[in-house]
């Protein structure tokens, strides 16, 4: 068994054990991936102010996201096809979150059903919806989504057409996947994976088919993704979905301050900074240059989180000292996932957080809620100076 310390541990065992259209899935953007990158190599701008002879004894990472205690600032993002990273791929992540104490957030595309989710865990989670054009379906699948006590709905707002990602189209990406010459080969090679798979009988998205009018087995499926997202979404459309779940919201795919205000008039809990891990917009901003001014704008509001570009502790660390009060990750449990099923989602959990504390005791502060601006230093004009609009 390899030594795993860090999250790029987990990412080369994970590209070993999980089929290429699966792997390729998670490790790629949209267009050119210029986004992508940056999600990543813009944090590595952010440096830490060292300090030393402060008691660094007695530290926490505790803290809460939503009113919900937590054992680091951290929360199990959305990701589509989860399952089929490893069989029952979404029980696995939201076991295993429950567990370390963060949140897990349940994809509306994902291979394990709200209720398979729900039978597993004890834990309340988050469920994230898209916005649909089928009323009717969002309707019942917020029902489904009460039923199994989800406590928190995260809308997300940046995905009403779906950004071209050239790996997706070139591997034929399908779930379950598509056999070809080129993908049985490849799967043949999987063979831990292959297993699980064959002992699992959840393939399919879990939450549609059989619940979305139409839509009675994999065939049907990929025509109703395909004519689901709703090309027409607007603030009416949003606060409509906000009132049909009626709980706390989340709103998730903020980029602009402007967007950013009027998520904090509609009310709404949460908002998470985020450009869909770069696999939305190409050529936009990363999410940790797009976080201060939101914070500027609208942190005294409501609760802003983070995601896209998080692969260390020390990510967490920087957007928390930057205001941040929780952040997301999906590509670093996915790797977890992956590599080790259940057990890698919990060591990549433990990576983040050894890293998280350390630097923080490093910094000179031993509480999380208490980090600030002042232990970074940031680069003048690292959001950019842009032409005024």
């Amino acid at each position: 068994m390899p030594v795993i310390t860090e999250i790029a541990d987990l990412k080369r065992i994970y590209k070993r054990r999980v089929p290429k259209m699966f792997y390729d899935y998670a490790e790629s953007g949209s267009w050119s991936e210029q986004t992508f990158r940056e999600n990543v190599s813009d944090f590595d701008q952010i440096r830490f102010r060292q300090r030393i002879a402060v008691d660094m004894t007695n530290r926490t990472t505790r803290c809460q996201m939503l009113g919900q205690d937590c054992a680091m600032p951290v929360a199990l993002a959305p990701v589509g096809l989860t399952g089929m990273q490893s069989a029952d791929g979404e029980i696995k992540a939201a076991r295993a979150a429950e567990k370390f104490g963060v949140p897990y957030t349940l994809s509306t595309l994902s291979i394990c059903s709200i209720e398979d989710v729900a039978e597993h865990t004890s834990a309340p989670f988050w469920f994230q919806v898209y916005t649909l054009k089928d009323d009717d379906f969002m309707r019942r699948l917020i029902e489904r989504a009460r039923a199994a006590k989800c406590s928190a709905l995260v809308i997300t707002v940046d995905l009403q057409i779906m950004g071209q990602r050239h790996m997706d189209l070139k591997n034929g990406l399908s779930a379950p996947p598509k056999l070809t010459p080129a993908s049985i080969a490849n799967m043949a090679t999987k063979v831990s994976w292959g297993m699980g798979m064959l002992g699992t009988k959840r393939r399919f998205f879990g939450n549609v088919v059989g619940h979305a009018e139409g839509v009675t087995d994999p065939s049907s499926l990929s025509s109703w993704i395909s004519e689901a997202f709703d090309a027409s979404l607007d603030w009416a459309r949003i606060r409509q979905i906000a009132e049909m779940w009626g709980g706390k919201v989340i709103l998730k795919g903020i980029m602009d301050v402007e967007d950013a205000k009027k998520a904090a008039e509609l009310g709404v809990d949460g908002i998470v900074v985020s450009n869909h891990g770069g696999r939305q917009l190409d050529g936009t901003t990363s999410s940790i240059k797009a976080l201060r001014p939101i914070l500027d704008a609208v942190g005294h509001n409501l609760e802003v989180h983070i995601d896209s570009g998080i692969r260390s502790g020390q990510d967490v660390l920087r957007a928390v000292a930057m205001g941040a009060k929780g952040t997301m990750i999906g590509r670093a449990y996915t790797y977890g996932l992956g590599a080790m099923g259940e057990a890698g989602v919990t060591k990549a959990l433990e990576v983040i957080h050894k890293e998280l504390d350390m630097t923080m005791a490093l910094c000179g502060r031993r509480d999380i809620t208490e980090v600030d601006r002042d232990i970074l230093m940031i680069p003048q004009d690292f959001e950019g100076r842009w032409e005024k609009r």
